[in-house]
């Protein structure tokens, strides 16, 4: 229990909630009549509101990306590593918005909410959302904060294709679209991941269909293993190898020869499953990584990424790390070159890492020296 919060920190934080009545119309075809997003800001948006960042956050992320609820939290949010007083996201500069996606199961409207036609929690009858439905729900957030155009829209992962996103569709509301350990699209072996886990959720004996929530039940092992894969993927062999190499679980010196936990990594992956079923939800993992697979703006502009991205006006950052090999830098670069194609201003930077997919939420100086030193132009420019 952090007794006081480090000088870097945001401290004390509060989530909000907004909500817009408005049908919002989707990809799919399907119309929400109205819906809520819970967010959090960090920071203070100044005269002009010119200084606004939004930060979209990653497959299973939330709101919460900086900073402490309570004193009692053991953790802080997602990216603190990047967000508070002279980080990369500087909030004595900034002002940094951070929402639950639509489909979220953290306070935004989704299918763990009240479907108003029923009066029952949605479940599978929450309509797919894309990563253009969440810029379009996001945007109407900017207008209900005042917020005309934003610095910048910046994301790791998932959060980074939604920045690629935003560029694309509101040109003229994004001046910096920063893309972090992102792609342009699923390869088929990434797809072939979500879908595994899929599975595994939709195969376990409480899914009923995606209606457990109504039973009162939890697909417990099938998110649990969803959970476990997801996590081996987003960690690299290195990584693994350093934290846990062959070693047995403490007070362990031979082998049991049964399958219960024997290894370090096997206890650290089961650890992980539990605790992820504490915290989110199975549809909503449904609905995340299917946003995910069908993420691929070049599809609707004959497999060309350069003609897609041809309305932005953006400027654009893209960063990878060597060690992911869940998105690895051939894919940032994928995007860079395509930019390049149709003379879009782009910084790219392929940082050393061991971490793995997730080193963009980690602490790795190079990365972090990268990012703040464009922020601080970025700052610049708004008179931040």
């Amino acid at each position: 229990m952090p007794a006081t919060y480090p000088a870097d920190s945001v401290g004390l934080v509060e989530p909000q909630r907004a909500v817009f009545p408005a049908p919002l119309a989707l990809e799919c075809g399907r119309t929400l009549s109205g819906f809520e997003l819970v967010y959090e800001t960090y920071g203070t948006l100044n005269a002009a509101a010119s200084n606004a960042v939004l930060v979209c956050h990653a497959l299973s992320g939330t709101h919460h990306a900086a900073g402490y609820h309570s004193p009692d939290d053991r953790k802080p949010g997602w990216w603190e590593a990047c967000i508070g007083p002279g980080k990369p996201l500087d909030t004595d500069r900034f002002f940094v918005v951070c929402c639950n996606n639509l489909g979220g199961c953290h306070g935004s409207t989704g299918p763990t909410s009240t479907n108003p036609q029923t009066g029952e929690p949605y479940g599978p009858d929450f309509p797919m959302v894309t990563v253009r439905d969440w810029v379009a729900s996001q945007a109407r957030l900017a207008d209900h904060l005042g917020i005309e155009r934003w610095a910048a829209v910046v994301g790791g992962s998932l959060g980074g294709m939604q920045a690629l996103q935003w560029a694309m569709d509101l040109p003229d509301r994004i001046a910096h679209a920063v893309a972090i350990a992102a792609a342009p699209r699923l390869s088929a072996q990434n797809i072939a991941f979500n879908e595994v886990a899929r599975q595994a959720i939709r195969s376990d004996p409480e899914f009923h269909d995606g209606r457990y929530q109504s039973r009162g039940v939890i697909p417990r092992r099938g998110l649990m293993l969803a959970r476990m894969l997801g996590h081996i993927t987003y960690l690299s062999e290195a990584a693994m190898r350093e934290k846990f190499g062959r070693e047995l679980r403490r007070g362990k010196d031979d082998y049991d020869f049964h399958y219960e936990v024997e290894f370090e990594v096997e206890s650290y992956l089961r650890y992980q499953g539990e605790s992820f079923v504490e915290r989110f939800d199975a549809n909503t993992y449904l609905l995340m990584t299917k946003a995910l697979d069908y993420f691929d703006p070049a599809a609707a502009h004959g497999g060309s990424l350069a003609r897609a991205l041809a309305s932005a006006t953006a400027r654009f950052l893209v960063l990878s790390f060597t060690s992911d090999w869940r998105f690895p830098p051939s894919r940032s670069r994928e995007i860079v070159r395509a930019l390049l194609e149709t003379y879009k201003p782009v910084t790219y930077g392929e940082i050393e890492a061991d971490h793995g997919h997730d080193a963009f939420l980690m602490p790795v100086p190079q990365y972090l020296q990268v990012f703040r030193t464009y922020m601080q132009r970025v700052a610049a420019e708004v008179a931040a």
